[in-house]
């Protein structure tokens, strides 16, 4: 097996052996290999939530595909994972945690492998279940959750050599602190948006005077 084939399948072994698996990942299959598979990842995982908003049976699509935007999908998945690295990132600076930039956006990524291979045959097998049969997507869908959950943890924990404890303390106080950072964002955003109206009125209030 060549040794690119073995990085695009470590995912797989990462997700049954989770420990060992951001072990090695940490200290030994840390590289340019392995950014380019985890925005492989990130890449799947956009396509799989876009999949699921456009192309799930009307059984379990609460969305209306006529409105789906697909930019707005692919935000959807983007900025929390650019948030919650940036949000681990500097908090853990402050905690003293090993771990780099590049080290937690890999192991946030290659955590979220079982939602992408459970969510995404799923896309194609709702458009032929029932109503009945329904509780067996969302069951695999919780399940997705709680795995790539478990599997956040254990990166956090692995790449910062952080005790269990403090690896919990630092994911509750990364949450808010990527709350505090989207209100932020809305404030800077309502901000410009006022500022451009302003500017605008302002501007159609000469054009009119001239």
């Amino acid at each position: 097996m060549s040794p690119l084939s073995r990085e695009y399948k470590f995912p797989f072994h990462l997700i049954v052996h989770p420990f060992k698996g951001f072990w090695d990942l940490k200290y030994e299959h840390s590289g340019k290999t392995s950014l380019i598979v985890s925005f492989a990842i990130l890449f799947l995982m956009v396509v799989t939530n876009i999949l699921q908003s456009q192309y799930s049976g009307f059984v379990v699509n609460l969305s209306d595909p006529g409105d789906m935007n697909s930019i707005m999908e692919i935000l959807y998945v983007v900025i929390p994972v650019l948030f919650w690295c940036v949000a681990n990132w500097s908090l853990t600076t402050l905690m003293d945690g090993e771990g780099r930039f590049v080290e937690i956006f890999v192991s946030t990524c290659y955590a979220l492998t079982p939602i992408v291979i459970i969510n995404l045959p799923w896309v194609l097998l709702s458009n032929y279940i029932s109503l009945q049969e329904a509780s067996f997507y969302h069951f695999s869908g919780s399940f997705a959750t709680i795995w790539f959950v478990f599997l956040l943890f254990v990166g956090n924990m692995t790449v910062h050599q952080f005790t269990p404890v403090k690896t919990v303390w630092t994911i509750l106080l990364t949450v808010v602190t990527m709350a505090f950072m989207a209100f932020l964002c809305l404030l800077f955003f309502s901000l410009i948006q006022q500022i451009v109206s302003f500017v605008y009125t302002i501007s159609q209030e000469i054009s009119l005077r001239s």
